[in-house]
């Protein structure tokens, strides 16, 4: 099974442009998020898949590999489909590890490769739990419940499940609830098919694309994680990891 780490990298971010470059103790971000992809035991290759030449000419100083996408794209998931399109290699699985996760741990990305070994598996990400009520209520996080196989059955910007009766701030002592780490796994195939889905009304109203893929009846199964992953979305973010 061939595996390929793609990294979605958009210069334009809306909050923090040219982001992907911003340097963090000398080695710029996107050059340390693949230096982490190349960790990962189960990953052949890694390619930053980006629409800007800049990203691309910092990829290649460090003998890295980068692909240029178009500039209309929506999500990571439809950049990494673009370079999986158009490349050579014969490809079996893809691993999405966005370009704004510095810090990613290669376990996780290991973890998230070995759940294809079960069969069933179309789509795979991971969940870490929520230890506070901030968390639980920040509509940034991402929340989700699963069955008990792993297979997710929704994921939410508010808190799920709801607990009715029961005092405000009283949530974390009902529940063990999980919230989404956003690095996803495809099978090739799979990940062919789920770009070619058009916008349902549960992705409108969260905003979270991967809603489309249940909401059309792909499956997604989630495993746990100890490890926090820490992505950079301002440059507030930013100045929080320098200091730690």
């Amino acid at each position: 099974m061939k595996i390929a780490g793609i990294i979605p990298a958009r210069y334009g971010s809306t909050r923090f442009p040219g982001k992907p470059l911003t340097l963090i103790n000398g080695k710029t971000m996107i050059r340390r998020v693949y230096e982490q992809v190349m960790k990962a035991s189960t990953i052949d290759f890694a390619i930053v898949a980006t629409d800007d030449q800049r990203i691309i000419d910092e990829v290649e100083s460090f003998g890295g590999r980068a692909a240029m996408t178009s500039t209309h794209h929506k999500s990571g998931t439809d950049r990494c489909a673009e370079v999986l399109k158009n490349i050579e290699d014969k490809i079996d699985l893809v691993i999405n590890v966005q370009g704004d996760e510095p810090f990613i741990d290669p376990k996780q990305i290991d973890q998230l490769a070995n759940m294809f070994k079960n069969s069933k598996v179309e789509i795979a990400s991971l969940s870490s739990r929520i230890t506070n009520e901030n968390e639980l209520n920040n509509p940034n996080v991402v929340k989700l419940v699963a069955r008990k196989d792993g297979r997710a059955l929704y994921f939410s910007r508010l808190p799920i499940p709801y607990f009715r009766g029961e005092p405000a701030g009283n949530n974390l002592n009902n529940h063990n609830y999980l919230k989404h780490i956003g690095i996803y796994g495809y099978r090739s195939e799979i990940l062919r098919r789920i770009v070619k889905l058009k916008q349902g009304e549960l992705e409108k109203a969260e905003s979270l694309e991967q809603l489309r893929w249940l909401e059309n009846g792909f499956s997604i199964y989630v495993s746990h994680t100890n490890s926090e992953s820490i992505s950079i979305d301002t440059p507030e973010d930013l100045s929080k990891i320098i200091n730690i």
